[in-house]
């Protein structure tokens, strides 16, 4: 599928069908919610995770970047995604994994894939609730010598990331905001 706004919509009603759990639940901050979005029901999903690729690759269309990647696990499938998608578009994009400690064996690196200093990068995950994950994978592609364009989502919590990410002078984009998933 590779009109937009179709797989726009088909992902969200994916998303809505298959991610989206209700009862009181413990978010990764340690606050509590009435709901769960669990997008890795959706970004490892074989219809879903093709949709995933051409609707983030549109969301971050007008950027000029090499690659895209973040923090491990949830921005893994969403980064593979968007390389898969770039790639049947014909347009090159690397994907490169952010670990969440460096490795004590091997080449002890922090960042999988191919090398991104002195390129420009796109941070990505699946769900963004209080901008921690992506905001770790920013200072690990920095410290990589990498050049962080933007932060990109699938769905937005409206939990305080946009303004975290905003006083951090990083552009945002999100494809899903709550009202969107029926959740607000």
């Amino acid at each position: 599928m590779t009109d937009t706004s179709a797989a726009r919509a088909r992902l969200l009603d994916i998303i809505k069908d298959k991610a989206i759990v209700h009862g009181r639940v413990t978010l990764s901050s340690g606050k509590e919610a009435d709901y769960y979005v669990d997008l890795r029901r959706i970004t490892l999903d074989g219809e879903a995770s093709p949709l995933v690729g051409v609707v983030m690759r549109d969301l971050i269309a007008d950027l000029d970047y090499d690659a895209v990647g973040g923090l491990t696990l949830g921005a893994d499938p969403v980064a593979t995604s968007i390389l898969h998608a770039s790639a049947a578009a014909g347009d090159r994009k690397d994907a490169f994994v952010v670990r969440k400690a460096g490795k004590a064996h091997g080449l002890q690196q922090r960042i999988e894939g191919p090398s991104i200093e002195g390129r420009r990068v796109v941070v990505v995950e699946d769900t963004t609730t209080t901008g921690n994950s992506p905001i770790d994978a920013v200072e690990a592609a920095r410290e990589a010598g990498a050049e962080v364009v933007a932060i990109a989502t699938i769905a937005d919590r409206a939990t305080g990331a946009a303004q975290r990410f905003e006083d951090a002078g990083i552009e945002y984009r999100y494809v899903y905001d709550l009202e969107e998933l029926g959740l607000a």
